[in-house]
Protein backbone atom coordinates (compact mmCIF):
# COMPACT_ATOMS: atom_id res chain seq x y z
CA UNK A 1 0.00 0.00 0.00
CA UNK A 2 1.58 3.39 -1.05
CA UNK A 3 1.01 6.22 1.51
CA UNK A 4 1.74 9.86 0.36
CA UNK A 5 4.53 12.25 2.58
CA UNK A 6 2.36 14.47 4.80
CA UNK A 7 4.08 17.48 3.50
CA UNK A 8 5.31 16.95 -0.22
CA UNK A 9 6.59 20.30 -1.06
CA UNK A 10 7.87 20.86 -4.35
CA UNK A 11 11.93 21.98 -4.81
CA UNK A 12 11.55 25.21 -6.41
CA UNK A 13 9.19 26.63 -3.19
CA UNK A 14 11.80 24.68 -0.93
CA UNK A 15 14.63 26.74 -2.67
CA UNK A 16 13.24 30.48 -2.32
CA UNK A 17 11.89 29.59 1.57
CA UNK A 18 15.82 28.55 2.29
CA UNK A 19 17.48 31.01 0.61
CA UNK A 20 15.02 33.27 2.58
CA UNK A 21 15.70 32.11 5.91
CA UNK A 22 19.05 31.59 5.14
CA UNK A 23 19.47 35.44 4.34
CA UNK A 24 17.41 35.97 7.98
CA UNK A 25 20.05 34.25 9.63
CA UNK A 26 22.89 35.82 8.57
CA UNK A 27 21.19 39.20 9.26
CA UNK A 28 20.60 38.05 12.56
CA UNK A 29 24.33 37.21 12.94
CA UNK A 30 25.80 40.59 11.03
CA UNK A 31 27.11 43.08 13.66
CA UNK A 32 24.29 45.75 13.50
CA UNK A 33 26.33 48.60 11.01
CA UNK A 34 26.37 45.74 8.36
CA UNK A 35 22.99 44.13 9.53
CA UNK A 36 21.51 47.67 8.63
CA UNK A 37 23.51 48.24 5.11
CA UNK A 38 22.13 44.83 3.99
CA UNK A 39 19.02 45.21 4.93
CA UNK A 40 18.94 48.49 2.79
CA UNK A 41 20.78 47.18 -0.07
CA UNK A 42 18.16 44.54 -0.15
CA UNK A 43 15.33 46.26 0.54
CA UNK A 44 12.95 48.51 -2.05
CA UNK A 45 13.01 52.30 -0.93
CA UNK A 46 11.02 54.07 -3.85
CA UNK A 47 13.84 57.14 -3.00
CA UNK A 48 15.86 55.06 -5.38
CA UNK A 49 13.80 56.58 -8.04
CA UNK A 50 14.14 60.00 -6.83
CA UNK A 51 17.24 60.28 -6.95
CA UNK A 52 18.46 59.32 -4.11
CA UNK A 53 19.86 55.91 -5.54
CA UNK A 54 23.76 56.79 -5.38
CA UNK A 55 23.29 57.93 -1.76
CA UNK A 56 21.42 54.77 -0.16
CA UNK A 57 23.76 51.62 0.31
CA UNK A 58 24.30 49.33 -3.07
CA UNK A 59 24.11 52.74 -5.21
CA UNK A 60 22.49 52.35 -9.05
CA UNK A 61 22.74 48.61 -8.97
CA UNK A 62 20.30 47.72 -5.87
CA UNK A 63 18.00 50.39 -8.02
CA UNK A 64 17.59 47.23 -10.02
CA UNK A 65 17.95 44.57 -8.07
CA UNK A 66 15.82 45.79 -5.54
CA UNK A 67 12.71 44.63 -7.19
CA UNK A 68 13.23 40.82 -6.70
CA UNK A 69 15.75 41.08 -3.50
CA UNK A 70 13.21 42.69 -1.24
CA UNK A 71 11.47 39.14 -1.07
CA UNK A 72 14.54 37.79 0.47
CA UNK A 73 14.46 39.96 3.80
CA UNK A 74 11.83 39.66 7.00
CA UNK A 75 11.26 42.05 9.51
CA UNK A 76 11.52 39.13 12.65
CA UNK A 77 10.75 35.19 12.09
CA UNK A 78 7.08 35.76 12.49
CA UNK A 79 6.93 37.71 9.66
CA UNK A 80 9.21 35.31 7.80
CA UNK A 81 6.77 32.23 9.48
CA UNK A 82 3.51 33.67 7.82
CA UNK A 83 5.41 33.95 4.55
CA UNK A 84 6.81 30.63 4.58
CA UNK A 85 3.47 29.38 5.52
CA UNK A 86 1.52 31.26 2.67
CA UNK A 87 4.59 30.16 0.47
CA UNK A 88 4.19 25.96 0.84
CA UNK A 89 0.37 26.53 0.51
CA UNK A 90 -0.12 28.66 -2.74
CA UNK A 91 3.72 28.58 -4.04
CA UNK A 92 3.71 24.14 -3.88
CA UNK A 93 0.21 24.07 -6.11
CA UNK A 94 1.78 26.51 -8.47
CA UNK A 95 5.07 25.07 -8.97
CA UNK A 96 3.62 21.54 -8.84
CA UNK A 97 1.93 22.58 -12.14
CA UNK A 98 4.15 24.91 -13.93
CA UNK A 99 7.51 23.28 -13.09
CA UNK A 100 10.64 25.12 -11.64
CA UNK A 101 11.96 27.42 -14.21
CA UNK A 102 7.82 28.95 -14.76
CA UNK A 103 7.63 28.94 -10.84
CA UNK A 104 10.50 31.33 -10.90
CA UNK A 105 9.72 33.81 -13.65
CA UNK A 106 6.23 33.68 -11.76
CA UNK A 107 7.73 34.39 -8.57
CA UNK A 108 10.04 36.88 -10.53
CA UNK A 109 7.13 38.65 -11.92
CA UNK A 110 4.61 39.14 -9.51
CA UNK A 111 7.36 40.51 -6.88
CA UNK A 112 8.35 43.35 -9.27
CA UNK A 113 4.71 43.95 -9.58
CA UNK A 114 4.70 44.06 -5.94
CA UNK A 115 7.79 46.58 -5.65
CA UNK A 116 6.04 48.59 -8.98
CA UNK A 117 2.62 49.07 -6.97
CA UNK A 118 4.44 50.20 -4.34
CA UNK A 119 6.07 52.77 -6.07
CA UNK A 120 3.67 53.82 -7.67
CA UNK A 121 1.72 54.72 -4.58
CA UNK A 122 4.49 55.94 -2.62
CA UNK A 123 7.39 57.75 -4.89
CA UNK A 124 10.10 59.38 -3.31
CA UNK A 125 9.65 57.47 0.25
CA UNK A 126 12.68 56.64 1.86
CA UNK A 127 11.39 53.77 4.18
CA UNK A 128 12.14 50.78 3.12
CA UNK A 129 9.54 48.06 1.76
CA UNK A 130 10.57 44.00 2.23
CA UNK A 131 9.12 40.99 2.78
CA UNK A 132 7.79 38.36 -0.05
CA UNK A 133 4.59 38.86 0.48
CA UNK A 134 3.95 40.30 -2.79
CA UNK A 135 4.86 37.98 -4.64
CA UNK A 136 3.29 35.16 -2.41
CA UNK A 137 0.18 37.21 -3.31
CA UNK A 138 0.60 37.03 -6.62
CA UNK A 139 0.75 32.96 -6.66
CA UNK A 140 -2.88 32.88 -4.31
CA UNK A 141 -4.03 35.06 -7.47
CA UNK A 142 -2.51 32.60 -10.32
CA UNK A 143 -3.82 30.15 -8.02
CA UNK A 144 -7.45 31.07 -8.73
CA UNK A 145 -6.77 30.56 -12.05
CA UNK A 146 -6.98 25.95 -11.32
CA UNK A 147 -8.09 25.63 -8.22
CA UNK A 148 -11.88 25.83 -8.73
CA UNK A 149 -11.51 24.06 -12.00
CA UNK A 150 -10.32 21.27 -9.85
CA UNK A 151 -13.07 21.18 -7.49
CA UNK A 152 -15.26 21.61 -10.32
CA UNK A 153 -13.68 18.53 -11.81
CA UNK A 154 -11.31 15.95 -10.42
CA UNK A 155 -11.34 17.53 -7.25
CA UNK A 156 -8.24 18.88 -4.69
CA UNK A 157 -6.69 15.94 -4.65
CA UNK A 158 -5.80 16.69 -8.49
CA UNK A 159 -3.39 19.38 -7.43
CA UNK A 160 -1.21 16.95 -6.31
CA UNK A 161 -1.85 13.88 -8.49
CA UNK A 162 -1.63 15.48 -12.01
CA UNK A 163 -1.78 19.18 -11.80
CA UNK A 164 -1.58 19.64 -15.35
CA UNK A 165 -4.64 17.80 -15.97
CA UNK A 166 -6.98 20.45 -14.30
CA UNK A 167 -8.25 23.07 -16.90
CA UNK A 168 -7.25 26.68 -17.12
CA UNK A 169 -9.75 28.61 -15.97
CA UNK A 170 -9.71 31.59 -18.85
CA UNK A 171 -8.77 34.85 -17.48
CA UNK A 172 -12.78 36.30 -18.89
CA UNK A 173 -14.34 33.12 -17.23
CA UNK A 174 -11.99 34.17 -13.52
CA UNK A 175 -13.33 37.82 -13.49
CA UNK A 176 -16.78 37.10 -13.45
CA UNK A 177 -16.63 33.65 -11.17
CA UNK A 178 -18.59 34.18 -8.41
CA UNK A 179 -15.62 32.21 -6.29
CA UNK A 180 -13.08 34.34 -8.04
CA UNK A 181 -14.27 37.28 -7.14
CA UNK A 182 -15.57 36.33 -3.52
CA UNK A 183 -11.86 35.60 -2.70
CA UNK A 184 -10.91 38.88 -4.72
CA UNK A 185 -12.88 40.70 -2.45
CA UNK A 186 -12.25 38.91 0.90
CA UNK A 187 -8.32 39.92 -0.11
CA UNK A 188 -9.07 43.17 -0.74
CA UNK A 189 -10.87 44.14 2.31
CA UNK A 190 -8.24 41.99 4.64
CA UNK A 191 -5.60 45.35 2.35
CA UNK A 192 -8.42 48.14 3.04
CA UNK A 193 -8.21 47.16 7.22
CA UNK A 194 -4.25 47.10 7.06
CA UNK A 195 -4.66 50.66 5.18
CA UNK A 196 -6.86 51.93 8.27
CA UNK A 197 -4.04 50.60 10.69
CA UNK A 198 -5.54 47.23 11.46
CA UNK A 199 -3.22 44.20 10.92
CA UNK A 200 -0.12 46.78 11.30
CA UNK A 201 3.15 45.92 13.92
CA UNK A 202 4.58 48.57 15.85
CA UNK A 203 5.75 51.23 13.64
CA UNK A 204 6.07 48.76 10.70
CA UNK A 205 3.13 48.72 8.28
CA UNK A 206 1.74 46.75 5.77
CA UNK A 207 2.75 46.86 2.25
CA UNK A 208 -0.69 46.11 1.18
CA UNK A 209 0.40 48.26 -2.54
CA UNK A 210 2.72 45.05 -3.03
CA UNK A 211 0.21 42.97 -2.23
CA UNK A 212 -2.54 44.08 -4.38
CA UNK A 213 0.12 44.57 -7.36
CA UNK A 214 1.32 41.48 -6.77
CA UNK A 215 -2.06 39.61 -6.47
CA UNK A 216 -3.66 41.03 -9.58
CA UNK A 217 -0.69 40.12 -11.86
CA UNK A 218 -0.86 36.75 -11.10
CA UNK A 219 -4.36 36.54 -11.62
CA UNK A 220 -4.36 38.47 -14.69
CA UNK A 221 -1.10 37.34 -16.09
CA UNK A 222 -0.61 33.41 -14.85
CA UNK A 223 -1.88 31.93 -18.55
CA UNK A 224 1.27 33.26 -19.58
CA UNK A 225 3.33 31.20 -17.57
CA UNK A 226 1.33 28.52 -17.22
CA UNK A 227 2.53 24.62 -18.70
CA UNK A 228 0.74 22.93 -21.08
CA UNK A 229 -1.94 20.43 -19.84
CA UNK A 230 -1.42 16.60 -20.76
CA UNK A 231 -3.76 14.23 -21.26
CA UNK A 232 -3.63 11.26 -18.81
CA UNK A 233 -4.49 8.36 -21.31
CA UNK A 234 -2.07 9.38 -24.22
CA UNK A 235 0.93 11.72 -22.35
CA UNK A 236 0.13 14.26 -25.09
CA UNK A 237 0.49 18.29 -24.53
CA UNK A 238 -2.67 19.84 -24.79
CA UNK A 239 -2.46 23.94 -25.74
CA UNK A 240 -4.78 25.85 -23.93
Amino acid sequence: MRHEPMFNVPAAVLAVLGLMVAVHVLLQILPEDWNAWLIAALAFIPARYSGYADQLPGGDVTAVTSFLTHTLVHGDWVHLGLNAAWLIAFGGAVANRVGTVRFFLLFGFCAIAGAASFLAVNPGLMMPMVGASGAISGLMGATMRFLFPAIDSEGLAALRENPRSVPLMPLAVALTDRRVVLVTAVFLLANILAVLGLGSVGESGIAWEAHIGGYFAGLLCFGFFDAPQTDDSSGRAILH
